[in-house]
């Protein structure tokens, strides 16, 4: 049975992405390497000049039995080694650094992409034929051009209530209106969403911007009836869903303090892996309104500045005309040996290297949420242990802080003063409120009720990612203090 195509969402497209026109120089690229054509059309520096004659990178084996955290021995090393000349280098679909140093493909070297769009297809299964990928600079800068595409400077967007404080900067210095949409513990509320929208006035958002697996900053999961029923908000009210994942894989087993329990749930197949992944907005998406953002920052290295747009062709056609007056395209080096390291795992690899990181992030997950269910006053706190990501919150009750009515019953500067005892004490977390969305339209949307559950609260972000387990424990321990010092506890 064959795939539908896309829907034609051009009409969504802003000014600036209606008005780009191809580029004739880079259209004459065709040409380049054509037997017995002298190329003397585009100021390609001759890689004879380049300085690197050969990259060498020592990697893991799969299927790394000794630990993804293990230092790489001579017995289970790889060597991948990227020379300049193509004929010199021993592995197949490998990206010589002749060409990856050079000018040229916009949309990232073939041999990367081509592995990427099988693995989205092994992952998403995505249900419409007309669909691509594209390489980028990792997801912020996908973000960028994404809302270069769709939107112009005073156009409305819908954001998660609390949201990544550079993703909204982002769109502020653009112009654009971040408008919240409530959410619970478990993320975006869709009611809540299709209220706001059939209330919506003027016109209504082309574009909602989700983190929406191991959000942050609450580290909360959308889960899949939830996303299924979102997804048909978008067909109804003529949005696209940008779905932001750079956290995707790092999904784990629910919480629980019986520590034997814990032992032996991890999933061990490939099958039983890819089952086990909440299904993405992409696998659900059969008209084409679904922008995915992908990475490699958590799951290989931020530093790589490497990631991928997947979304209907004729839309990414547009982005590729920022990308080519913009990026260019993504780091060459980046490329040659983010790719030589894939082709030497494959998919089977790469798919062992993200169990071990599940199984990884699970322990780290589990660490944490045990040292604040030991440190952090009972009787003050709350949290929902995060079942994906890098962070996990803590909120306080700031009713019960003895300054609260002194304070004006403002549950900000509650916020402030347990920050402030935090550094005192000697640990940095992240005030929640430092991830707030607050853009209003002109003229404004409706008011939406204010959630009781939530109105003298406030939450701090801590990460079980950035420092060793012995520090996150340590850590902890010194904001559990802080809490119990501001609480007079």
């Amino acid at each position: 049975m064959s795939k539908p195509t896309s829907k034609d969402l051009t009409h969504l497209l802003s000014e600036e992405a209606k008005s780009r026109k191809n580029s004739p120089l880079k259209g004459a690229f065709k040409y380049f390497k054509q037997p017995g054509m002298t190329f003397l059309g585009g100021g390609l520096p001759l890689p004879d000049y380049f300085p690197f004659d050969k990259v060498t990178a020592d990697i893991p084996t799969p299927p790394f039995t000794n630990g993804l955290g293990a230092q790489v021995t001579e017995e289970d090393k790889t060597v991948l080694e990227i020379h300049k000349k193509a004929e010199l280098n021993k592995g197949e679909n490998e990206i010589e650094l002749s060409r990856s140093l050079q000018y040229g493909f916009t949309e990232g070297q073939p041999e990367v992409v081509g592995f990427l769009k099988e693995h989205t297809d092994m992952i998403h299964k995505v249900p419409y034929e007309d669909w691509d990928v594209m390489a980028t600079v990792g997801n912020t800068q996908s973000w960028d051009a994404t809302l270069r595409t769709f939107v112009t400077r005073g156009d409305a967007i819908l954001v998660e209530e609390f949201s990544f404080s550079s993703a909204l900067e982002t769109a502020n210095a653009q112009g654009v209106i971040t408008v919240p949409v409530p959410m619970d513990a478990e993320g975006i509320l869709p009611d809540a969403l299709d209220k706001q929208l059939d209330q919506w006035v003027g016109p209504k958002p082309k574009l909602l911007y989700t983190i929406c697996t191991g959000q942050n900053p609450t580290g909360s999961c959308i889960d899949a009836e939830r996303r299924k029923k979102i997804y048909d908000l978008a067909v109804k009210h003529d949005f696209i869903i940008v779905e932001d994942e750079p956290y995707y894989f790092l999904q784990m087993e629910t919480y629980t303090t019986d520590e034997s329990a814990r032992k032996g749930k991890q999933p061990h197949s490939h099958e039983e892996f890819i089952n086990a992944l909440v299904p993405s907005y992409l696998s659900m998406d059969v008209e084409g309104r679904v922008i995915r953002l992908d990475s490699f920052s958590k799951v290989l290295a931020p530093g790589l500045r490497f990631g991928w747009i997947v979304g209907q062709a004729k839309l990414l056609e547009r982005f590729l005309r920022i990308h080519e007056v913009s990026i260019q395209c993504p780091s060459g080096l980046t490329q040659s040996l983010t790719n030589g390291l894939l082709q030497k795992w494959g998919h089977k690899g790469y798919l062992d290297w993200l169990i071990g990181l599940r199984s990884e992030y699970t322990h780290k997950r589990d660490v944490a949420i045990d040292a604040v269910i030991k440190y952090f006053p009972k009787e003050i706190i709350s949290f929902v242990p995060p079942v994906a990501g890098m962070f996990f919150t803590v909120t306080l009750d700031a009713s019960k802080h003895p300054k609260f009515k002194e304070l004006g019953e403002d549950a900000q500067k509650i916020e402030d003063l347990v920050y402030e005892q935090g550094l005192k004490q000697g640990c940095l977390m992240i005030p929640g409120s430092w991830f707030k969305s607050e853009g209003k339209t002109n003229p404004p949307q409706p008011e939406l009720p204010e959630n009781p559950d939530t109105k003298n609260t406030f939450f701090f972000r801590g990460t079980y990612a950035a420092v060793p387990l012995d520090q996150l424990v340590i850590g902890l321990e010194k904001f559990g203090k802080a809490v119990k010092i501001e609480y007079n506890l």
